[in-house]
Formats: C-alpha cells, structure tokens, sequence
C-alpha cells in the first residue's frame, strides 16, 4: 500500500499529537497528560462517537487543556495586562529581581 508509506517516507506523522501521551516514554515514565488521555479514552470505550462526544466532553475537554494550555495561557494574559495597567497607574512596583537588577554574587 504506497499511500500509507507516504508518511513513513516524506517523514511526517500526522496522527502523533493524538498518540503523543500513549507512547513509550524515555525511561519508563508516563506522559505528562497520560492520566488525562487515559480517562477521556476510558469514559469514551463502548459508547460510540455520538454518545462519547456527549458524555465525556469534560474530560476531552481536560484532555485538551493539559495538552495545548490554552486556558493557562488566556489566565496569563489577563494576569500580564491586570500588572500592565497596575504599572501604568503607579500602585504597582516590581522588585528590583524583576527589572534585571540582581544583587552582587561573591
């Protein structure tokens, strides 16, 4: 079958994301969203896609969130522009850590 070589031979994989977390990892140790991945999968068996889509939307939606960190990102934007402004109104100072002066090493 030449089209599924295609992948193996122009060396992409397009399917990996989703399997990223189920593979063996380096020293034995489970992935970083494998738990998540294991209970979207697990909530999922044996229901069929429309069911499962209906029923384990929170843990897909887990699932996504630990693989991608789009909320975590939207939270540190908010974060950032809440500390923009404080800035801008002058009740806020950061540390001088924070503005690259360090303290002498010995």
């Amino acid at each position: 079958m030449p089209f599924w070589e295609l992948q193996r031979q122009l060396g992409i994989d397009v399917d990996k994301w989703l399997l990223r977390q189920s593979m063996p990892q380096p020293h034995g140790k489970a992935g970083a969203c494998h738990a998540f991945e294991r209970e979207w999968v697990e909530c999922g068996h044996g229901l069929g896609q429309t069911r499962a889509r209906r029923e384990c939307q929170p843990e897909y939606e887990d699932f996504m969130e630990c693989m991608h960190r789009t909320k975590l990102a939207v939270r540190l934007k908010t974060i950032l522009e809440q500390r923009d402004k404080l800035l801008k109104e002058g009740k806020y100072t950061p540390p001088d850590y924070h503005k690259g002066k360090e303290e002498p090493r010995p």
